[in-house]
């Protein structure tokens, strides 16, 4: 007789996983969701193979809330190992160029004020940036020349942590769509040698840092309730966006879409974006105009 299916449970919430080294993200996303058995689950903000750290992942009425932890801001702690340039601007690809030249500490930080603020960069062929339909590694790795067109990202600040002729460590705080493979890239190419990413780990995105992050081998080793308790709220991805709160019938006339007048002395005339509560809980993402709140994305928890 046939083995019946896994019941998939109707569980929501964000999880910190500190994703392991060799792990696609998809890969990462894919085991939570069967540890957890849960019916839905996504990432916000892929991280390499070769990259470690913060991932979070949704599960169930959480991935709503994923475009705002995307479009939060993440720290990456990463080395440039200095003289190769590799085709996929990391440890994974074959060997480009390679030059004698090192950069001293002073001439370093001399540049690094250059990567800062709004920075243009040109991605890395290997990425997963669309081109005609399909992902540019894909066409990378069918031998097929991929040129992709610069663009402006945010970088607000970059640290050096520690300098030597082998490598470099800096910290970088950017905004959403940068690449730090391109950015060790084109450092190095400022200072007049060749350089790749070493290592790479995503220490936070968003409010989500490594303070509640999750290991696989935790996941693994955990009962349903442990793993159930490791779990954040669906609305800890909201920290950056003003809350409004609803009573009474105002929460069924949202969760059906509809606008609400807001009540009380406090309440915001005019918001781009809010996210609406009741008892805590999350109901809806929306903006509020002219005193009402109008759903854009409703959660159903």
């Amino acid at each position: 007789m046939a083995q019946s299916k896994r019941e998939k449970r109707r569980i929501s919430g964000w999880l910190i996983l500190d994703k392991p080294f060799d792990m696609t993200s998809t890969q990462a996303v894919g085991k939570v969701r069967w540890l957890f058995g849960a019916a839905k689950a996504g990432h916000a903000g892929t991280l390499d193979p070769l990259a470690t750290g913060i991932l979070p992942i949704a599960l169930g009425e959480a991935t709503k809330a994923v475009p705002n932890v995307q479009d939060g801001e993440k720290c990456y702690r990463f080395a440039i190992t200095w003289g190769t340039s590799t085709t996929t601007d990391d440890a994974e690809g074959e060997v480009l160029e390679t030059s004698d030249h090192r950069a001293t500490r002073e001439q370093l930080e001399t540049i690094l004020p250059q990567f800062t603020g709004d920075v243009v960069q040109v991605p890395p062929v290997y990425s997963a940036i669309k081109v005609s339909g399909e992902r540019a590694y894909d066409l990378a790795r069918a031998g097929e020349k991929v040129a992709l067109s610069a663009r402006t990202v945010e970088i607000s600040s970059l640290e050096l942590i520690s300098h030597s002729d082998s490598e470099t460590v800096l910290e970088a705080h950017c905004g959403k769509g940068t690449y730090v493979r391109a950015l060790a890239r084109d450092i190095a190419e400022h200072l007049g040698t060749r350089g790749h990413v070493g290592s790479l780990r995503r220490t936070a995105v968003g409010g989500f840092s490594e303070a509640r992050a999750v290991t696989m081998d935790q996941l693994e080793a955990a009962s349903r309730e442990e793993r159930d308790a490791m779990l954040e709220t669906v609305s800890s991805a909201l920290t950056d966006v003003p809350e409004v709160r609803l009573y009474g019938d105002q929460v069924t006339a949202v969760r059906h879409g509809n606008p609400v007048l807001l009540m009380g002395a406090g309440a915001p005339v005019m918001l781009e974006e809010a996210w609406a509560s009741f008892a805590g809980e999350v109901v809806a993402i929306g903006a509020v105009e002219a005193g009402r709140f109008q759903p854009r994305r409703v959660f159903n928890l």
